[in-house]
Parts: structure tokens; sequence; C-alpha cells
């Protein structure tokens, strides 16, 4: 469990990166340098860690490409004590940026054997969300409705009207929404029934599997 200088040089290069491609929000771009995202993966990954790449983690998943983390986070806007429900937990790296933000973090996972790992090392390393539970992220966590901010790392076919209904009106939701490309998606909750939407390019994530565990 090193952080080493040169790991932390290789970071601020990765910072300079994804500042390059566009993320301004100088929150992210500070979370981004201080998570050792190394930790995170397999050790034969170790020298690619701070490449803007998304690499194979366990039970088939990937740990998501920095830019795109960023671009997530930086859509939502995250504030400091904002409950923010994350589907997908996967590595648990985009769990620690969240917590790097001070967001209240609840996050769903559907690999077992990911839920398990992540939830030790994410302890481990000091990053504590409020919640990390094992299910269906379809269906959201409802008894801890509503949120904030909800964020998505996973493609979806289509937008589960669960999350949306679990979101507060005045929150946003960033969802990669396809099947094969998916759009990255922003919605806001104006009122009871009303949301806005708006798409920002193409990215390609795992798929977002329903009832599958």
């Amino acid at each position: 469990m090193k952080d080493t200088y040169r790991h932390q040089g290789k970071r601020q290069q990765l910072v300079k990166t994804v500042k390059k491609k566009g993320i301004t929000d100088e929150k992210v771009l500070a979370a981004i340098g201080k998570i050792p995202r190394h930790l995170f993966m397999d050790s034969s990954f170790e020298d690619h860690a701070y490449q803007d790449k998304a690499f194979p983690i366990a039970a088939d998943q990937t740990i998501s490409q920095p830019y795109t983390v960023a671009f997530q986070t930086q859509l939502m806007e995250v504030k400091k004590g904002e409950k923010v429900l994350e589907i997908g937990t996967g590595s648990g790296y985009q769990t620690a940026v969240l917590c790097e933000l001070g967001a209240k973090v609840y996050s769903i996972e559907r690999q077992h054997e990911l839920y398990k790992k992540t939830k030790t090392f994410l302890n481990k390393i000091g990053y504590r969300p409020k919640h990390l539970s094992f299910g269906d992220g379809y269906k959201g966590l409802p008894e801890y409705a509503p949120y904030d901010k909800i964020i998505v790392t996973a493609g979806a076919p289509e937008v589960p009207k669960d999350l949306l209904g679990q979101l507060k009106v005045g929150g946003k939701m960033v969802i990669p929404v396809g099947s094969e490309v998916q759009t990255m998606t922003l919605f806001e909750r104006k009122s009871v029934k009303e949301f806005d939407k708006k798409e920002f390019g193409a990215f390609r994530f795992v798929p977002l599997l329903e009832d599958k565990n």
C-alpha cells in the first residue's frame, strides 16, 4: 500500500492531462491529484495507473478513465455535505473522489465479489462512504432517498425511472445512456414531474445490468 513520490508526480501529470481535456473544477482536479489510483488496480497494471485510460478490475468490470470520472463529477457540481447516490461502486475510485469532495456517499454494487473487496479496501485507505450496499442499481436505494445528486457509472440502455424518482427537486443525475456507445446525459429535477435534460457527447461504459447478481 505504498504511495511514493514517483506516484505523486505521475498523478500531477494526470491532472494536467484531464485539465487539457477541459476539466476546470479545481476541487475535482485536487481530488484526482490526491487519490492514489494505483492502489485501486491490480498490481500488474500499476505502471499504467496514471494514464488516462480505463483498466480491467475484478468481476469483468473496469476502473473508469480518470477523465470520465472527472467529467461526470464536474457535471454534478457536488457541494460539501450533499447526499450522493452512486450506482456501481466498482473499484471505489469514483466513490473516493466523491468522499474527497465532502459528499455523503451512498453506493450500490451488483457484483458480490467486487462489493466485498471494495468495502474492505476503501475502509483500509481511509475513505468512508455513509453506506455501501450490494444489490440492483436499477432500483437505487429508496430507503435513503431523496438525494441531492445521483451518478451512474455504467451504461444504461434506458433511464431507470426509480432513480429519477429518488432525486430531490433541484437535484441532478448524471447517467451514460445507450447500448453500444453511451451519451452522457444530465437530468435536473425542476419539480415533482418536470426534468430538464442535457446531453454531453459519447462515452463507453460497461453495461448497467438489471436484476442480475
